[in-house]
This record gives C-alpha cells, structure tokens and sequence, in this order.
C-alpha cells in the first residue's frame, strides 16, 4: 500500500516506521524542518506506564481552582481556554470514566514499552536511556493522596516498593539531605530517555526502509475517498523557536539527513501539488482539528503547554552529581531526568494561552524543585527554556484507528503521554491497517467515544 503520514512527532515517525516495516510505500509530511520539533522535542523523557493516567479524574477541577493562587501551581487556566472543551473534561472527571480511561491508557502504555524495549535491542538505539523511577513524597499528606493509584499499579503488575526517606537516598544518593523527604515509590523497571533523539534515529531507521520524508511541507487538505489525497506547498521558512516548541536543544545532535529526505535542492515549490494513496494517517497533534474539519469530523482537541529546563551538569561523569535516572516531585507535579550529561526539569500545565509567552512562575517552580533536591549540580547560566503545546482530548486516552472517513486514520491526542503511548499507538495502527487483530484491548480507543 501506498500510505501517507501526516506530522513527523514521535508518534508519526513511529508509525512512519512500523508502516515502512511491513513493506508499505510510506510518505512522511512535515510542516518543519525536522522530526520532533514541536510537542516532541524537550519533554520530560518519562516512560512510566504506570503513572500514565487521565487528567479528567474525579477532584482534579477543585484542585485546580484551589491553586489559581498559588506562585507553584501545578495547573494554570488561561481566559483563552476552550469552554466546550473544559465542559467536557469536566464531566470525564466522574469516578466511573476516569477509572476506565485510565485501564485503557496504561495498558496501551505497558505494551507500548514493550514494544520500545524491542525496537530499541533489535536496533541497537541509543537515546541517553537510563532505567528507574522514583516518586518523592515530601510529607504523610503527600503520601496519602497516592496511596489509592498504589491499589492500580498493583492490578496492572507494575513493579514497585515503598521505600522511607533513607532508602531514596540510597536509589539517589544525589539527593539534598536538607529537604524534607517522608517516602517515596520506586519503580526499578520504568526508563527514561531523549524521546527526541530516539525519533531522529528511528527516522534513518525508516528512511533505510525506504520511507520519504517531505520537510518544511504544510498540508493544506484532506480528500477521502478510496484513494484519499494529500494536498500539500511547501511551508514558508520558520525557525523551529516559534509556535509550539522553543529552544534547539543541547547535545542531541544535528538532524542530519536520511534516505529520502527532502533537501534544499528538492523543492516542493510554493503551488500547491495534490497526491493520492491508499491511506492516509493522520498524526498532526494540533494541526489535525483544521484538517478533519471540513469533513465534519470536530476533535475536542486542547492544547496544554507544558515546560522544561535543560542544563549542563557541573561534574558529567559523577552519577551521585544530580540524578541517576528519573524522579517526579508529587507535590509540585515535576519531573527531573538525566539525560547523557545534561538535568532536565519538566512539568507546569496551562490550558489556554499561548506558546510564545512564558510564565516566569513556571520555571521559577521548576528551578525551585531542582534547587531543593539537586543545588548547585547544574550549571543554570546555560540553562535552555522550552516551552510547547500538548494535543489532549478531554477524556485521556488518544484516538486509535478508523476516522470514519474513507481511507483516512487516526493516531492522534496523546496529551503528555505521547512518548510513552508512541510505539504502542503505531503498532495497533499499523495492526489496523493490514486488518489484523490488534495485539491488546482497544476498547475506548476509538473515535466513536468522542461522537457519544
């Protein structure tokens, strides 16, 4: 078949991937110069199936008024925020929904590592991986606001301990004695690692199999049909700074050219040129809504901006300098990662707004976790600020499969699990494709549950 694949994110290189391993014609459109460039491109590195859940849970919206006034809140609302879409999370927080969808997003998620853990050995990648997770808990309270998803995470055979103050020391010894620490729950078999560079290297790993990359392409309209087309130009030059993603990241290498790239002496040209296929997957995170669209397919798709800080650790080759692996402060909803040489600290989550401002509260919260659980390891003059868009629908879980429109699919909305739902999405869809049945239980993946 010749399919096309719309977003070159980690989730459209891995399906770009998976496609191009069945022998299918793959063709990738891109809107940037380069694979993970937007919601992909600095994010936290978690690959935690466990800890992958629903925002909408019961709770969360007075949890969230509760901390409109707080200089460290975890979640921010923004008067730009989409009230249909804020109506319909709201009524996903019920106990009933938000138990299933989060079922559904953490089996999708384990077999999704599963499926990293394969590719990664089978095609020797290196992507800065380290293995570990620990949750700290600073106080009782802290403890027992967890305490209910342990029950979860014991149903879903995750491995994982509750250990005391002492022994998270021992899995960090990194760790500022002075700050207080009452527990933590470590989960020994959860990575983390550069989602970016993973898709830098799994694109020439496509590209060797023959898939084609069109860079700097903006796709301008669907057509469904048997043999749905692609209408695409060539976008106008952008710095990969602006819109849904800041900064070039430190130390991951230039993106350098792969097997059927577009390059500079290839160009698309400014008219408009119009392709056909035999399936279309779209896979554009917040570019989908205006695509689908004038099909009358309306996604209730939200962006929430997430950020991050990237640093230069002072002492590289020192593991007890910062973190072995990764960590995730409970109380303010922030991660701190160890990537190669470099501490990354993500979290914040504003619904409504927009990429190019940044709210100095934000990182301040992140420099403030780093400070009272690494001080001093990072040399923050060099520090790098990125802010981008998550695509989250109202209710969790990402939409898998049929569009409803012919010859047009859907693996799209995975919010700010997209790298840990990213290999498992593309291998059900590609199960999909060929007409196979899918390796786990799809129920509630689909896009019925967002027409109900």
């Amino acid at each position: 078949m010749r399919v096309a694949i719309i977003g070159a994110g980690i989730v459209g290189v891995t399906t770009a991937y998976e496609l191009s391993a069945e022998g299918h014609e793959v063709t990738v459109y891109e809107r940037r110069s380069g694979v993970a460039a937007e919601a992909s491109f600095a994010n936290a590195g978690l690959v935690a199936p466990g800890y992958v859940t629903p925002w909408a849970a019961p709770g969360m919206p007075m949890k969230v008024l509760r901390q409109l006034a707080s200089r460290h809140a975890a979640v921010r609302l923004h008067p730009s925020l989409d009230l249909g879409w804020g109506w319909k999370w709201w009524r996903a927080c019920r106990a009933d929904l938000h138990q299933a969808n989060r079922l559904r997003m953490q089996r999708l998620a384990a077999f999704s590592r599963e499926r990293l853990d394969r590719l990664s050995e089978r095609l020797h990648l290196e992507y800065e991986r380290r293995q570990g997770y620990l949750v700290l808990l600073r106080s009782r309270k802290d403890l027992s606001m967890v305490e209910p998803g342990l029950t979860t995470l014991s149903t879903l055979g995750t491995r994982f301990e509750l250990i005391d103050a002492a022994r998270c020391r021992v899995v960090e010894p990194g760790l500022e004695a002075s700050t207080p620490l009452h527990a933590g729950i470590h989960l020994p078999d959860e990575v983390v690692g550069n989602c970016r560079q993973f898709a830098m290297l799994l694109r020439k790993e496509a590209g060797q199999l023959g898939t084609r990359f069109q860079f700097e392409t903006e796709v301008l309209r669907l057509e469904s049909g048997a043999h749905p087309r692609v209408v695409a130009a060539r976008a106008p030059r952008r710095a990969d700074t602006t819109a849904v993603s800041t900064f070039a990241e430190v130390g991951s290498g230039p993106a350098a050219a792969a097997p059927g790239d577009w390059s500079d002496t290839e160009p698309l040209g400014t008219e408009p040129s119009s392709e056909a296929f035999d399936a279309v997957v779209v896979c554009a995170a917040l570019g989908a809504p205006d695509l689908l669209r004038p099909h009358g397919l309306r996604l209730p798709m939200q962006p929430v901006y997430g950020y991050s800080v990237t640093a230069p650790l002072r002492h590289d080759p020192d593991l007890a300098q910062g973190p072995r692996a990764a960590l995730m402060d409970e109380r303010y909803k922030v991660a701190i990662s160890r990537l190669g040489g470099r501490v990354r600290v993500a979290g914040s989550a504003e619904l409504g707004g927009v990429a190019e401002r940044h709210d100095p509260r934000a990182l301040a919260t992140l420099y403030r976790v780093l400070d009272d659980w690494f001080p001093g390891v990072a040399r923050v003059k060099d520090a790098q600020h990125w802010k981008g868009a998550r695509p989250m629908l109202p209710d969790g879980p990402p939409v898998l499969g049929r569009s409803g429109l012919d010859g047009i699919w859907l693996n799209l909305g995975h919010g700010s699990s997209g790298w840990a739902l990213a290999c498992g999405s593309a291998r059900v869809l590609a199960d999909a494709i060929a007409g196979r049945t899918p390796p786990l239980d799809v129920e509630g993946l689909g896009i019925e549950r967002l027409r109900g």
